[in-house]
């Protein structure tokens, strides 16, 4: 995990020496080490039982051995982060030497309370309990044992209370980093999210409009290239028919420029003033595609029982789409005297859309049935765009001739129509 400093407005950013610290691990352990050799030299220095009044100071020296021993317990506090296991079995022992060696021990245990601290800190937490354990069992039991005072004394009570201390504390800051560490990942991990979620949004949003720009783009340049061949036909022998023929030739190349337009201002940000205003085609706008195919030359007969009944705009754009998909591919592919049928039927929380003409039978690689998910675009942009709404399509030759499109979308979920319940 990436190491992240503090914030500029955080409690820890207006302490430099903090900060400092967390730079220099080394020195600030060097630092513990110093205090811990101060506080031993002064609790050598202190005798708890000098005068019945209460303790006195000054009245204990300790001698160059225990000097020694103190000096070394410290001194090994500061390779407490490197060797942790290491520095306690050394605290520990010299800390045992000290109470069955000397009739007045130093308090070289306060240098094994801060080892097993960190320990506990750094390891998980069965080793810190059966370590901890084993560590209070040991040095009390050696002070109740070979202590110069009784087994019930309270210094011995206190060796048991401040080992014990020094392995709950370790066992809290070690489960306080946790719990921040799993904090901060998991904010990572949602930010994370949050951005491959917006990718996603802006990659399905480009497969869109790429749908749409291929649809419009194929039908009115199909039908650009039917009317531009048959006016250069019969340009020399009928040029009223020629004329006729360039006249839908410009009000096809007009409709496509429209329809680019509004797709491609789809990409404009919303408080621009050349943004579409106009709402994406849909089922409603379906008689002026079919008379568009019909001045191209294509017979189309239209059946639908939907009048009146509103589709999500998903699904009214995907409807129409695919219409105007499968006609483009009749009229390419299905020869010069094919006609289509087009139906539109809703079934329950479905709507049909069927595409049939009575053509030659295919030809093309992208009309055969098994090549449409490699072949071309057309029938895979129609499988994508009924794939994301949930529905299903089949496209395959008729028997005798001819090619059958079907796709099935989704209106309303299964829980809209039970939540809407009986009226």
């Amino acid at each position: 995990m990436t190491p992240t400093g503090p914030t500029p407005d955080s409690p820890s950013s207006q302490l430099p020496l903090l900060d400092w610290f967390r730079a220099h691990p080394l020195a600030f352990d060097a630092a513990i080490a110093a205090g811990a050799l101060v506080c031993m030299v002064a609790a050598s220095l202190t005798d708890p039982h000098g005068s019945p009044d209460g303790p006195t100071f000054g009245d204990h020296r300790p001698d160059a051995w225990s000097v020694l021993i103190m000096v070394a317990g410290a001194a090994a506090l500061v390779l407490r982060r490197r060797s942790p296991f290491a520095v306690l079995f050394f605290t520990v022992t010299i800390s045992l030497c000290e109470l069955v060696t000397d009739t007045k021990p130093a308090p070289i245990a306060m240098s094994a309370v801060i080892a097993l601290y960190t320990v506990a800190s750094r390891t998980d937490r069965p080793t810190t309990w059966r370590v901890g354990l084993v560590t209070m069992t040991v040095l009390t039991a050696a002070a109740m044992v070979a202590g110069p005072t009784h087994w019930y004394a309270q210094e011995n009570l206190g060796v048991f209370a401040w080992t014990g201390m020094a392995a709950a504390a370790g066992d809290a800051v070690r489960s306080r980093r946790a719990f921040v560490d799993a904090m901060r990942e998991r904010a990572e991990r949602a930010e994370r999210t949050r951005e491959e979620e917006a990718g996603r949004r802006v990659a399905e949003e480009r497969l869109r409009i790429a749908r749409d720009l291929h649809d419009v783009v194929a039908h009115h340049i199909a039908l650009v290239n039917v009317q531009a061949g048959v006016a250069a036909h019969v340009m020399d022998k009928r040029p009223d028919q020629a004329k006729e023929a360039l006249a839908h030739v410009r009000e096809a190349s007009r409709s496509a420029l429209d329809e680019l337009r509004a797709t491609v201002g789809l990409l404009r940000q919303s408080g621009d003033p050349e943004a579409p205003t106009e709402p994406a085609p849909g089922l409603a706008v379906l008689d002026g595609l079919l008379d568009s195919f019909r001045k191209a030359g294509l017979p189309v007969a239209l059946a639908r029982t939907d009048e009146g009944l509103a589709l999500p705009a998903a699904v009214d754009l995907a409807a129409y789409r695919i219409v105007q998909e499968a006609l483009t591919n009749v009229r390419k592919h299905a020869g010069p005297e094919a006609a289509a049928e087009v139906s539109v039927i809703r079934v329950g929380r479905t709507v049909e859309i069927t595409v049939l003409d009575d053509g030659t039978p295919p030809t093309v690689p992208s009309r055969a049935p098994e090549l449409p998910p490699v072949g071309g675009h057309g029938l895979l942009g129609m499988r994508e765009r009924v794939g994301a709404l949930g529905g299903t399509l089949t496209a395959a030759p008729r028997y005798g001739g001819g090619f059958r499109v079907q796709a099935i979308l989704p209106v309303t979920s299964r829980a809209e129509e039970e939540g809407r319940g009986p009226a």
